[in-house]
């Protein structure tokens, strides 16, 4: 997320080029950039069995959910949320006059999904999470296309449709995209289908946890769910456009699969054949301060418009193209930032929200 935050900053603030992987989709599509985010929403959901099985927190299903684990759950989301807030709106803070205010934001989104899967995970058993996971899925299809005052409903023009609506009624003009056919692509309604994504996160993270799942079984499944997804996805999205900014249950479905087999493969290789991928390091030290890497990334990201990191992008580009070149600042960007998290980790220095 960091790669991707950092080439679309550079092509927007600066003007570079970007590489072609790391662009979103601009309404409807799917590019790898794209799969990132509901990644993360996805193994948000997954870490939750892990989490609190290793909390020692009363069993999942009806009357699981005990005060102390649901004010803990609270407290947890609520500074993710807090995290959020503040991080969406720095430019809010310098030039309140110019830009306006944003609640919602990429940290929010992931920490409502967390509250309400992690909730759901305490409350409910496994088959009735999936039922409500998939109930989602379904019913969104048709709330996008509700009526709306401002105009007809078209799913594939931006903002078009009832989900956009809503978040101009409730959000005004604290919306991502302003305008009058604005919406927020980490809006309100739009968070159910991440909900019900981060469900699927739940029942993957169990899936991993059951005794079964040894011994390469568990990869096997991942494996054929995700291939399962990605195929779903990609049939839906006939019918219900694969849209990112929607984030519309064909969309989830995609890339819920794509997460899934991204997984089934990492588990293999690492939980059950015990390898040591290149690189493995590095993302393990990014791994262990998440958040704060992500953090410091968006506190530190007008680095990225110095003079000194624009040399080797000029330099580079009649070798390589601008697009190419203009990865060269984003990878010394990064590499700074891994060498603040790679110290923290040598130090044993963990930082939790």
């Amino acid at each position: 997320m960091i790669v991707v935050n950092s080439a679309s900053y550079l092509h927007y603030v600066s003007g570079y080029a970007q590489f072609a992987g790391l662009e979103h989709a601009a309404w409807r599509g799917f590019t790898l950039a794209d799969a990132v985010f509901p990644a993360f929403v996805f193994m948000t959901g997954a870490s939750i069995p892990l989490a609190l099985a290793a909390r020692g927190a009363p069993e999942q299903g009806i009357g699981g959910l005990d005060g102390p684990t649901l004010r803990r759950l609270l407290v947890r989301s609520g500074r993710l949320f807090l995290l959020g807030l503040i991080l969406s709106n720095l430019y809010w803070m310098a030039t309140p006059e110019s830009v306006p205010f944003r609640p919602m934001g990429v940290l929010q989104r992931l920490a409502l999904c967390f509250l309400a899967a992690a909730v759901l995970y305490k409350t409910l058993g496994p088959r009735a999470r999936l039922i409500l996971a998939v109930a989602i899925l379904a019913l969104y299809w048709p709330l996008t296309l509700l009526p709306f005052p401002d105009g007809a409903t078209d799913l594939l023009k931006p903002g078009a449709n009832f989900v956009g609506w809503f978040d101009r009624l409730v959000l005004g003009g604290h919306v991502y995209v302003p305008g009058p056919l604005g919406y927020d692509p980490e809006g309100l309604l739009s968070t159910l289908p991440a909900v019900a994504q981060a469900l699927l996160g739940v029942a993957a993270g169990e899936w991993l946890m059951a005794p079964q799942s040894r011994n390469g079984r568990g990869a096997l499944g991942l494996l054929i769910a995700g291939t399962a997804c990605i195929a779903g996805g990609l049939v839906w999205g006939l019918a219900f456009p694969i849209s990112k900014e929607l984030w519309t249950s064909s969309f989830v479905l995609l890339s819920t699969g794509v997460a899934l087999v991204l997984l089934a493969g990492l588990h293999q290789a690492l939980d059950v054949e015990g390898r040591r991928l290149p690189g493995s390091g590095f993302l393990t030290d990014f791994g262990i301060n998440a958040i704060f890497a992500y953090s410091l990334h968006m506190l530190a990201s007008i680095m990225l418009t110095a003079h000194l990191l624009k040399i080797p992008y000029v330099w580079a580009t009649p070798f390589v193209g601008d697009r190419a070149a203009a990865l060269i600042p984003v990878a010394i960007f990064v590499g700074l930032i891994w060498m603040v998290v790679a110290y923290m980790r040598k130090r044993g220095w963990v930082v939790k929200v």
